[in-house]
């Protein structure tokens, strides 16, 4: 790499340091060189004392379980590696999401509106010489993680909670009746341990073992001012070809001190994939282009990157009891999505009520826990979607087939209208809209794909589709058999809880439309 390529000219050295940094992991990902973590093992004695009825293990998306468990009345200590604070760039998400703020009493509406830090209007979808539509009310809102966390922190511990900051985990012992963790210093002892250190959590690297990804979302990006007054985003664009056998998306939103834009792109986790540090530098040779603005008249506030890894056996299994994994350690978002925040926020009442639920019950096993985060289908069958905006390491394809074959998906779901389309756009796939778009998507768009998304692709998202027009009709039965809840026994109600959520969010029954 040469002393004046554009990286080094416009990235401060702590962030060149950072980016090394993530293509090392990225790295060993695809090497599959990284070192298997050893941090769980069980002992069959019981436990006599604890020091908390739940441990969450990272602070920046398990502050929101914890906040909400500690108002229910659970005692809960939340450990932190660094400081618990929020990032500056915006979290980005559609409004009426944010209402399980206040459905939980985490917010108030003014904190709430305070938490707000920007709001745009429309957001574009368009695909090079290909279909362009706008959309309004999707992930136009930009949540302010800095205020947000702060003040779920003071909620967290105003409640009575304990924070353990700069507070690494080390390991875990199960017992039949709790978990004993260490943290080098002390040794916490707990009912139930949750993991919401991320995709790259220890624990999970355990239980994965070195089992490579099956789906890889590269993110490079920066937010920056200069850029002339532009109150309108992208969700999804493109304006090239396929490039590095791989189709470039961008992504771009107002921000609070800027103007915030991403390059992303959907690859496997083969050894010739290419680094973030490239990435980086097709982002800043591109961003010109799309942009229509020079480089130099840009100031960039902060520069933006990482990987975000999906499985399809997901979400993971714990062999162990009284250990649920959360958010991107679950690995139950979509393949498509970046993960993160708005998972963790669609699946916040969800969870909170179930693991409310599981400590009362003392149902803490691992066959138990794992309901809390079920198969879902509509999750599922996107991994054919996924499939088809990426381009194997090795096969020669038309440039611009990926971009003809989004054009034509979109151009469907536009004419269907907003209940079709704003679900999709936020990565709520439905039965009924699935079923009326396939059908009119130009068939000469999608044969050329078949090749290289495979017969046995195709076979298991059939079945994920089967499941997902099951899970449509199962959902509306179960409600039925609510009125019934009283005659069970607290276990059977966990169950029974359990089952009718995992139909709702299986079948993206638990999307709400945009009230603005």
């Amino acid at each position: 790499m040469i002393d004046d390529s554009l990286i080094f000219s416009y990235l401060p050295e702590e962030t060149l340091k950072g980016l090394k940094a993530a293509d090392n992991r990225w790295e060993n990902l695809r090497k599959n060189t990284s070192v298997i973590p050893h941090v769980i093992t069980e002992n069959p004695q019981t436990i006599e004392t604890f020091d908390s009825d739940v441990v969450i293990c990272g602070g920046t998306l398990g502050i929101l379980i914890a906040a909400t468990l500690q108002k229910q009345g659970w005692n809960v200590i939340l450990i932190e590696r660094g400081i618990l604070k929020g990032r500056e760039q915006e979290w980005n998400i559609s409004r009426q999401e944010l209402e399980v703020f206040l459905e939980l009493n985490l917010l108030s509406e003014a904190e709430l509106e305070e938490a707000i830090a920007t709001e745009y209007n429309p957001a574009r979808v368009g695909f090079y010489e290909g279909y362009e539509l706008w959309v309004k009310d999707i992930l136009n809102i930009g949540v302010d993680p800095i205020y947000l966390l702060e003040n779920l922190k003071n909620k967290f511990l105003e409640a009575g909670g304990t924070l353990l900051e700069k507070t690494p985990f080390v390991s875990a012992i199960v017992h039949p009746n709790g978990v004993a963790i260490d943290l080098q210093e002390n040794t916490l002892k707990t009912r139930l341990l949750i993991d919401g250190m991320g995709h790259f959590s220890p624990i999970v690297q355990q239980v994965r073992k070195k089992q490579k990804p099956d789906g890889i979302c590269l993110v490079v990006g920066s937010c920056a001012q200069g850029y002339p007054t532009n109150d309108t985003g992208d969700l999804i664009f493109s304006f090239t070809p396929i490039l590095n056998q791989c189709q470039y998306f961008w992504e771009a939103f107002p921000a609070r001190d800027g103007r915030t834009t991403y390059l992303f792109t959907y690859v496997d986790a083969n050894s010739d994939r290419f680094t973030l540090q490239f990435f980086m530098e097709e982002y800043l040779r591109l961003l010109p282009e799309y942009q229509k603005i020079d480089l130099n008249q840009l100031d960039f506030k902060r520069f933006l990157f990482g990987f975000f890894p999906a499985y399809r056996q997901s979400p993971i299994k714990m062999p162990w009891n009284r250990i649920l994994p959360i958010g991107d350690s679950a690995g139950g978002q979509s393949p498509v999505s970046f993960g993160g925040f708005g998972a963790m926020i669609r699946h916040l009442k969800r969870l909170t009520f179930g693991i409310d639920e599981a400590l009362k019950v003392d149902i803490l096993d691992c066959n138990a826990l794992h309901l809390l985060q079920p198969y879902q289908p509509n999750i599922s069958v996107t991994w054919l979607f996924q499939k088809t905006m990426s381009v194997p390491v090795n096969r020669k394809v038309s440039p611009n087939q990926i971009n003809e074959l989004m054009s034509g998906v979109f151009k469907v779901m536009d004419k269907l209208g907003d209940d079709v389309l704003n679900p999709f756009l936020q990565d709520v796939i439905q039965f009924l809209a699935l079923m009326k778009t396939l059908p009119l998507v130009n068939p000469q768009l999608v044969f050329p794909i078949l090749p290289q998304v495979g017969i046995n692709t195709l076979l298991e998202w059939t079945v994920h589709y089967l499941n997902l027009a099951l899970y449509s009709g199962l959902y509306p039965l179960g409600k039925l058999g609510e009125p019934l809840i009283k005659n069970l026994s607290p276990r059977q109600q966990y169950y029974y809880h359990r089952w009718l959520d995992s139909w709702k969010y299986g079948s993206g029954g638990d999307y709400q439309r945009n009230h603005q």
